[in-house]
């Protein structure tokens, strides 16, 4: 897999809320795999009581990773937006943690990439969150 980390992380400096969130793409990315992170911040608490991060910005870093996936494929040849992206909550992310999401563009057709995604904290199992969607892929690629 070549490592596509730079054009990952220039995808994120070019969305405004990912540079809010904080998201840092990570090693591994490539051949339709992305990696990211998105540190723990005070200001993305969604509950002040227990320091669990919001489920919406949770939602973000998946939707985010998600299209550098579809980015990163090797059947990629345009621009990329979300159609339909299914996220399961399994747990609470830790308060104080990093997440780290990881996606994966597993199927492409001539004009929709699919994609599985999962963030984590440091504790690896269960997920904090799962999901799948579907994106926008331009005509062009293979299928």
């Amino acid at each position: 897999m070549s490592d596509s980390q730079p054009n990952v992380q220039r995808f994120i400096d070019a969305l405004p809320h990912a540079c809010d969130l904080g998201l840092q793409a990570e090693p591994g990315c490539g051949g339709g795999v992305a990696r990211m992170s998105m540190p723990y911040d005070p200001k993305i608490v969604g509950d002040p009581r227990s320091g669990v991060i919001h489920g919406g910005a949770v939602s973000a870093l998946m939707d985010t990773c998600s299209g550098a996936a579809v980015l990163s494929h090797p059947d990629y040849v345009g621009a990329t937006a979300t159609l339909d992206l299914r996220i399961d909550y399994m747990r609470p992310a830790t308060p104080g943690q990093t997440i780290h999401a990881r996606a994966e563009c597993y199927h492409v057709t001539r004009s929709v990439a699919f994609v599985r995604v999962t963030a984590h904290d440091d504790l690896s199992d269960p997920p904090v969150a799962s999901g799948h969607g579907a994106f926008t892929m331009t005509h062009g690629a293979k299928s």
